[in-house]
Formats: structure tokens, sequence, C-alpha cells
């Protein structure tokens, strides 16, 4: 196939790095296509442990080529760290990283004012990572975003950058006045308050210093910026593989996850056409990715969800920590019901199913067949936030295999139970299971198609 997307059918943190780490094996070109540095994937290779935020995973295959799509919201400083932590790691990066001169970037007004929204939210905020990517998104959707194109255009920079530090300053400036946060300090811009409650830094940079800083990055990034969609559609045009890498879950999508707790992006396989400038005709396979059970970080409704004893047990099992903030991961049985909700939204023909390992001592496994709610039977995902509070969910119980499953590299080896398990996750979410992943390792896989 020329053209696979890969998508995450659960709330993140599927795997997806590991199972982009193999197919990268067989494209000539890997490319993120939504998202920003609050991803994490993680690969093993070799016994060391990397995690990726922006570089798609593909860069760690050797020549192979890796694009970051105009859908990604970029964070210039955060990117060169993550190439400064690659190379440490004998990893070459020059002419092989690519960036979208489309793509927007993430100013430091973003995270902060991520930060002061996140406050005001209180007992309803999100839980994001801190890291910019929704007021980036907003400012995208609002046509005041700064391009990566425009950090080469010093009078386009500046004229951008004083609007956003002003937004940023009248925010802060109008929520200190109705008391949501203190204003006895004074800011570099007039106005603003420097700190909040607990003593949290609330300064507004001055646009000059943003302006100078930013423009000397954009100098770093000028021999890798690019017109994406062109390398990618001319590639494709001489019968290359493309992997497209999603980053997130389908249930943290802005039009089809648990909204408002989701991302600020699409990271359904719609996004990687909206996201690199591909066509909808130049796709060939859409390939999803699940949990052998399901975790979820941050706020928002989690009907599998186990009490918390349970919960921390399979946390600790299967070191379920935030690759990107290190935040402990909430955790629960499979869901059938929003993995199959993946499976329809983004059209999946495959799925690859991870962690299987780490159910292998439990006794007893349940999967998600469906809710309840108010007396009704519900086969399919709510579209409400307020159902999907209260939902119950209905379980099918099947057999544990009480043994490790780590050593099998073919579906033979691995016991009745979990061979059992993996196949009734497949009928019902209706994809047909293309690879089962036995441990965190490049070589811990196995491959059913």
């Amino acid at each position: 196939m020329p053209a696979r997307v890969l998508v995450g059918t659960q709330w993140g943190d599927e795997g997806k790095g590991k199972i982009i780490d193999i197919l990268s094996e067989e494209a000539s070109a890997i490319v993120r296509y939504q998202g920003g540095a609050n991803a994490g994937h993680t690969v093993v290779v070799g016994g060391k442990t990397l995690i990726l935020h922006l570089i798609p995973c593909g860069i760690l295959r050797p020549g192979k080529l890796c694009y970051i799509g105009n859908g990604v919201v970029v964070d210039p400083e955060a990117l060169f760290h993550e190439i400064a932590a690659l190379e440490k790691e004998n990893v070459q990066v020059e002419g092989r990283l690519f960036v979208s001169l489309s793509a927007h970037v993430i100013l430091p007004y973003h995270r902060l004012v991520e930060r002061v929204m996140e406050r005001l939210l209180g007992n309803r905020r999100i839980g994001t990572a801190g890291r910019g990517i929704g007021p980036a998104y907003r400012d995208k959707a609002g046509r005041m975003g700064v391009r990566v194109c425009d950090l080469f255009d010093r009078r386009v920079l500046r004229e951008k950058v004083a609007v956003l530090a002003e937004q940023a300053r009248m925010l802060i400036e109008r929520l200190s006045e109705e008391g949501g946060l203190a204003s006895e300090s004074s800011s570099r811009v007039p106005g603003a308050p420097e700190s909040g409650p607990e003593g949290e830094d609330l300064r507004v940079d001055e646009p000059s210093d943003i302006v100078e800083s930013y423009a000397a990055l954009g100098e770093r990034i000028r021999p890798m910026a690019v017109d994406v969609s062109l390398e990618l559609n001319r590639a494709l045009g001489e019968g290359k593989h493309v992997l497209f890498e999603g980053a997130q879950g389908t249930l943290l999508d802005v039009d089809f996850g648990t909204y408002p707790y989701v991302s600020s992006s699409n990271a359904t396989a719609g996004g990687a056409c909206t996201g690199t400038g591909v066509g909808p005709t130049m796709m060939d396979e859409v390939l999803g990715v699940a949990k052998a059970y399901t975790t979820r970080v941050g706020n928002g409704p989690f009907p599998t969800e186990l009490p918390p004893e349970a919960s921390a047990a399979l946390r600790e099992a299967g070191a379920e920590y935030g690759a990107t903030t290190g935040r402990p991961r909430r955790c629960g049985w499979f869901d059938a019901v929003i993995v199959r909700h993946s499976v329809r939204i983004n059209g999946v023909s495959g799925l690859f199913i991870t962690k299987l390992d780490v159910l292998n001592n439990v006794e007893e496994l349940n999967i998600c067949t469906g809710y309840s709610y108010e007396g009704e039977h519900l086969s399919d995902f709510p579209a409400s936030l307020e159902a999907m509070f209260r939902v119950e969910p209905s379980y099918e119980i099947l057999p544990g295999w009480q043994c490790s499953v780590n050593e099998a590299r073919k579906k033979e080896d691995l016991p009745r139970e979990a061979l059992k398990y993996v196949h009734r996750i497949g009928e019902l979410v209706g994809a047909r299971i293309k690879g089962i992943s036995v441990g965190s390792a490049r070589e811990e896989m196995i491959l059913l198609d």
C-alpha cells in the first residue's frame, strides 16, 4: 500500500509509537499530521527507550525521510530540544527532517493563556499537558496565528506577535479585575499581573523580545522548511510508500471525541488529509491501534474505569504514566463501544492490539460490549457528554491466561485464552486484527498479516 494512515482508537497512549516504528521499515517517508509537543510516542530499540513528541517515529529508521505537516502546531524550542536529544543518541536528523512552511507556531503566549484558562475552568478544567496546543489552534482558527513561513519575515512576525501579546495581556487583566487571578504585581506588559495564586508566573513577554528570539529560531528552521504537500504528493506519484502518523486518539478528536475533554485537532484519519495536503483519493489503508485494556489521562468520562485500587495495580503492571507529562493514567477494562466508534469514524480495516502482556496475571477479563443509559441499551457511543458520564457498561467476561506471553512471536505461541480474547475484540469492534504486541521492545511483536 503506497499510503497508510495509523490512528489511535482510544484516548491516546495506545502504543502508536511502537507500531509506527515497525511499519516505518516499509515506508520511504513518515509524516505527522496533527497535534504538537503534547504527544509522547515511546519506542524501545536495542534496550533503549526513546520518546518522541514532535518528530515522527520513523526518524529511528536510518534513511527514512520524516515530515511535520501543516496540521501540527510546532513549538520551535521543543523541536530543537528533541533534535538535540536524538543526536545525542547518534540518530541522524539533519537532511532527513522537514517542517511544513504552513505549520502554525506555538509562542510563549499560548502556554501562558492555556495555564490561565485551565485555572479559570476550575473543576471543569480539561487537564491539558500545558504545552499551549489549544490556544495555538484557537489562533489558527481565528486567523491570527503565526506560521513557520512568518518566522522569515520580521515585519509580518512583528505585527502578529503584537496582536497576540495584547490579547494575552487583556485576558489576564480582565480575569484579574473579576477576581479570577491576583493582580498586585506589575508585568513586562503594562496592566498584566506578574503572578497569580501560589506565585504562578503570569508575565506577558515583550513583543520585541519574542520577535528577536523567534526570528533567530526561524533561521534555524529555514533549512528544513518545505512545502510538505508538494513533497508528499511527488513521493506518492513516484510510487513511494508514505506513512501518516497520528497523535492522541480518536476519543480525543475535537469533533468525534468526548468533547470538551478532547485535544484541539483532528486525530482521526481525516486529519491526515487536511494536515498534510494529500487528497483522500491517495489514501490506500487506515490502520488502528488499541490497547488490550483502556487508559485515559486527564479529566473526562471513562465508563470502564476500574476502582482506585484495581486501577493502581493495572497502572503499575503496565507502567501507565504519561510519556510527556509523567502523570498517572486512569486504567479500566477494554471498551469495545469506543473502539467500534473509532473503527467506523476512521474506516479502520486492520487493528493492532498492544500491551497484551500486561494482562498476563489477570484471572478474569471484562470486555465492555455496550452501555445502559436511563433504562435503554446503547451499542454505540453517545454524543452527549452528560450521557457518557452516566452510562453503565455491560460486560462480557472471558478467562485470563495466567502465564507470560512475552516470548510469543507467532500466534501459535499464545495461550488459547489470549487468542480468544484478541479474537473476540476483533469481532466486537469490526476490524481484522493485524498484529499483537507482547512487550515494549521492537521485536516483541506478533504480526498476523
